[in-house]
């Protein structure tokens, strides 16, 4: 049985903290940050998760799934939630701490290859917690790419520790909100929606 004491989450949070620091230090470019997200950028984000019935929510690079567990709290059922992480041990331990959640390892920029053919067109939320800002643009043009062909038309949300937005939008066919500002995150961080232009 888990253990639901103060002095247990907090283990837990010190063994999450832990984990995406030594996921951090063996490939920066994999991890937008050297600490997960903070609860105030969590919920921000799992408010602004929209799915029908049949749809599932695809978070893209769970890390040690701070994200993913927010989404649960805030009413996403397990059975309908996604998460894809490249990381061979982050995606073991994501299978470990979320029961009942689908766990992907695979490659989010083959998206089409790694996700179910039964979910294709059946995605309501794609979250991205990729560092998109460190890629070249033909890396970011394969992403929005990918996304694309299993959820048409939706786009994605991309959390970001960038003050203005991190992808340039017009050159990849793409409209571009800004929907959130998290000021308490450290770093402080934004939510953007993009999707494909109209």
């Amino acid at each position: 049985m888990a253990d639901t004491t103060t002095g247990g989450r907090a283990h837990a949070e010190v063994a999450n903290a832990a984990l995406f620091f030594r996921r951090w230090l063996a490939n920066p470019l994999q991890m937008g940050s050297i600490i997960p997200s903070s609860p105030a950028l969590c919920r921000r984000i799992a408010a602004l998760v929209r799915r029908q019935e049949d749809e599932v929510v695809v978070e893209l690079g769970a890390g040690t799934g701070v994200i993913s567990r927010a989404l649960l709290a805030a009413g996403v059922p397990a059975e309908k939630l996604v998460v894809v992480e490249i990381v061979p041990d982050m995606a073991h331990h994501l299978r470990r701490v979320l029961p009942g959640v689908t766990v992907i390892q695979g490659d989010a920029f083959e998206l089409a290859d790694a996700l179910p053919a039964r979910l294709h067109g059946k995605v309501g939320t794609a979250i991205c917690g990729i560092p998109l800002v460190l890629l070249p643009v033909e890396q970011q043009r394969r992403f929005v790419a990918a996304v694309e062909a299993v959820a048409p038309g939706k786009g994605f949300l991309l959390y970001t520790y960038c003050i203005t937005s991190p992808l340039p939008w017009r050159d990849l066919g793409l409209d571009a909100k800004r929907k959130a500002w998290t000021p308490l995150n450290f770093p402080p961080a934004s939510v953007w929606h993009y999707q494909p232009a109209r």
